[in-house]
């Protein structure tokens, strides 16, 4: 389980992207896309377009992190833009929390595909 302080900023990358990137090719989508600075200490979250991975790329101010999650079945409630031409989605911790562990945004339950038995 992933835990953040409730200061935390996250943006979360509102298209897909190539999942393939890693450190600098996420610090640029931050950087060139999300028009945000990488080492402002805020976390940034991306995903595929089948929306099963999801990556975060975070600096704590000695480096950078990428952290990457996998879906072995179903996909990521993922948020979608409420304007056109919005590139990001500012998110609190919580709501990071609640996407990364299935829960549906929308409706605030758990999704189907993710329940434990």
């Amino acid at each position: 389980m992933l835990s953040f302080s409730g200061n935390l900023r996250v943006y979360l990358a509102i298209e897909p992207c190539d999942m393939r990137k890693s450190f600098n090719g996420l610090y640029a989508l931050a950087e060139e896309t999300l028009k945000e600075d990488p080492k402002s200490g805020a976390l940034f979250a991306f995903t595929n377009r089948q929306r099963n991975r999801i990556k975060l790329l975070y600096h704590d101010g000695t480096g950078l992190w990428v952290m990457s999650k996998r879906l072995e079945q179903g996909t990521f409630s993922w948020p979608k833009a409420t304007d056109a031409g919005k590139v990001k989605l500012s998110l609190t911790p919580e709501a990071l929390v609640l996407l990364t562990d299935g829960i549906d945004l929308r409706d605030g339950c758990r999704r189907a595909w993710y329940e434990r038995e």
